[in-house]
């Protein structure tokens, strides 16, 4: 019987997995297939931008964002959002992966080391995101369902800042994790006490704040969107160079 890894990795997913917000993309499908409102929609995107911007814990600020999430799925269906999940997956999220974060989540599979996502969005997408990849597992957000039918209440605290550190102590101490010989990544600040909750962290497309902390702290740091600009920079005018070189290639004669 294979020995149970005490060594796991924890991921951050909005800006760490992918390229923005999980919520948003949930919201977007549900509007697009009639769930609710462009006025209700506009609302979730202001308080989400603030709840981005602030870049603070205050109450008032995080907890008009947790009213506007919770709101999203308040009277529907369970079954109705988990079917949703899935076609929002293979729609907005599966285009929007970091493929090299992606990697480096397979890189601890290959290893025997658990992977689990850490997100302020609803758990359920979040468990869709990673069984779709083929990772250990997800905690996330928890509304509270009466009835096969989600309230619109959250289920405990949104989890952002201070509860996700919370949230994988208790994970650590259910499956016998060694948070020191644990990893964990993410693009924000607001998620120090994840990072420092570990023994390895790393940031992967930092904000300003996290780059300064990760070079003071000599976290490595993956930055994922120079790569790609550059990419995209650099892609067109390597291909003329390219083909400006074979006009100078000598012809061989025949």
């Amino acid at each position: 019987m294979a020995q149970k890894s005490t060594r796991a990795a924890f991921f951050d997913v909005d800006n760490t997995l992918v390229r923005g917000s999980t919520l948003y993309f949930l919201g977007r499908g549900m509007y697009q297939r009639g769930y609710f409102t462009k006025a209700d929609i506009s609302r979730f995107v202001v308080a989400n931008l603030r709840f981005r911007m602030t870049g603070t814990e205050k109450k008032e600020v995080i907890d008009r964002f947790q009213n506007a999430a919770t709101d999203f799925v308040g009277g529907h269906n369970v079954s109705d959002i988990l079917k949703l999940g899935e076609e929002i997956y293979d729609e907005f999220v599966s285009p929007k992966l970091w493929e090299s974060t992606c990697e480096i989540a397979r890189e601890h599979l290959a290893k025997g080391e658990c992977v689990w996502l850490v997100t302020a969005a609803p758990q359920d997408m979040a468990e869709i995101i990673a069984n779709r990849l083929g990772f250990t597992g997800a905690i996330g957000s928890k509304v509270i369902v009466k009835d096969g039918v989600y309230t619109g209440e959250l289920d405990g605290k949104l989890l952002h800042g201070t509860e996700k550190a919370v949230a994988i102590r208790a994970l650590a101490d259910e499956n016998g994790y060694d948070l020191k010989e644990c990893f964990a990544y993410s693009d924000s600040h607001n998620d120090f006490p994840l990072l420092t909750a570990v023994g390895h962290p790393s940031a992967i497309n930092p904000d300003a704040i996290l780059r300064i902390k990760a070079l003071a702290e000599g976290w490595p740091i993956h930055d994922f969107r120079r790569a790609r600009y550059l990419n995209r920079l650099l892609g067109p005018a390597v291909s003329r160079l390219a083909a400006l070189a074979t006009l100078f290639v000598p012809r061989k004669r025949r």
